[in-house]
């Protein structure tokens, strides 16, 4: 029986996809459950699942823009999987067992006399002469690989391989390095529909807002000395590492709340302020900048926070989010310290008003009661929308965050100073 497929609605507002990349050849055999393609939105990269198992011919080129509900693929189900020489089921265990028996068999074979010996022949490789460096060699060992997989595993050869070997060989016989001719090559590639959107939101961004930022610096030594102290024990209890980026998430939630225009966002000619805090958390992905969403940060701890911030990080990077979970968002963070930036001037997530950029973490000569002291700084910026905030919230905001990662304890009285609360002032 034959079956059509469409393409699935990744989301609301959603009309139209690409099809980034299909994973099966036209005409393959798939199982129920095999992925099949990466579509592309104009938010993130999802994946076609096989829901049947059979033969696949491909309706969808890659490449294609297509709309949402046209015919992606059909699936003859009653075809059967291809099978061994022995009968069962081919599957690419199967299918190396099988050829591992077939080799033997070979060698077990006594050689015809009027045969030629073939130890004496040389392989039927064509890149036998293939120069290894020892890493790739090793490399190639551990994967149980040879040159003709590395080989046909390159997407192409382009002139700037064939002139990477001309240069080799004319440097070799006139005695200069192959280095000593730079190349003029260049190679065109078309933006995906996601990096296009991307384009297109950040220069609205510049465009349509009034994008101010205010900056400061935090004092990382006791947020720093918790984290060394807990995190054994941390690691222990819930499975994974204790970040910083649980901290700042918090702090940010708590700061919210207390400036409520920097949660905010304008709606025509309205000004929309939840009673919530969903913090966006900006992942670097190979196809672009994702921002997947915690929801109600303001109610998590910080260890649910950061379980949390793992998930949604690696279903972006391996391309498993959903529209649903990168909706949305009051409020976002992104940290260009991981990548070594010591300052920046993070831009916007539209439709919201305000976004914290953290940055490296360098020891810098600080005053300290008096005293030159050598502590571990990090610049804090917050890009925020003046249509809609002001500079005293802007500034009272920072200084908020600022104030609870250096006393993580603010954290427990929505930050509120603990010796005030205890003598009711």
């Amino acid at each position: 029986m034959l079956k059509e497929f469409k393409i699935p609605s990744p989301g609301e507002s959603i009309t139209e996809v690409e099809i980034a990349e299909w994973l099966v050849e036209d005409g393959a055999y798939v199982e129920k459950n095999d992925e099949l393609a990466e579509v592309e939105s104009d938010k993130a990269t999802l994946q076609l699942v096989a829901e049947e198992s059979g033969k696949i011919s491909i309706k969808a080129q890659t490449g294609q823009t297509v709309k949402v509900g046209s015919l992606a693929y059909t699936i003859d189900t009653s075809a059967k999987p291809p099978k061994t020489k022995t009968g069962g089921i081919s599957t690419p265990e199967k299918q190396k067992e099988a050829l591992e028996n077939d080799n033997a068999d070979k060698e077990k074979q006594p050689a015809k006399e009027d045969e030629p010996n073939k130890k004496d022949e040389k392989p039927e490789t064509t890149h036998q002469h293939a120069k290894i460096t020892p890493v790739a060699a090793e490399m190639m060992k551990e994967n149980n690989l040879d040159v003709d997989d590395i080989i046909s595993g390159l997407r192409r050869i382009t002139k700037t391989e064939v002139n990477a070997v001309l240069n080799s060989k004319e440097g070799a016989q006139q005695g200069t390095s192959p280095q000593s001719k730079g190349s003029r090559d260049a190679e065109r590639t078309q933006m995906s529909m996601l990096r296009r959107r991307l384009s297109e939101r950040l220069v609205k961004v510049k465009n349509e807002t009034a994008m101010l930022t205010t900056f400061n610096e935090v004092d990382m030594s006791t947020v720093m000395e918790l984290r060394k102290r807990m995190q054994n024990s941390f690691v222990d209890k819930y499975g994974f590492k204790l970040g910083f980026m649980g901290f700042f998430t918090k702090a940010v939630s708590i700061a919210a709340r207390l400036y409520p225009a920097v949660n905010s966002q304008i709606e025509g000619e309205d000004i929309i302020s939840p009673d919530y805090v969903d913090v966006g958390i900006a992942v670097q992905t190979p196809k672009g900048l994702m921002v997947p969403n915690i929801r109600n940060a303001e109610s998590k701890s910080i260890p649910e926070i950061e379980q949390e911030i793992k998930e949604l990080a690696e279903k972006a990077r391996n391309k498993k989010i959903s529209i649903e979970e990168l909706s949305g968002g009051t409020i976002s963070i992104t940290n260009g310290g991981v990548f070594g930036s010591l300052l920046s001037t993070p831009i916007l997530n539209p439709p919201q008003s305000a976004i914290l950029g953290m940055h490296n973490i360098v020891e810098r000569p600080v005053a300290v009661n008096q005293q030159v002291l050598i502590r571990p700084m990090m610049y804090v910026a917050l890009s925020y929308d003046h249509r809609i905030v002001d500079g005293k919230d802007s500034v009272g905001f920072l200084k908020t965050v600022k104030e609870i990662i250096e006393q993580p304890e603010k954290m427990l009285t929505n930050g509120n100073d603990p010796a005030k609360m205890l003598l009711g002032l």
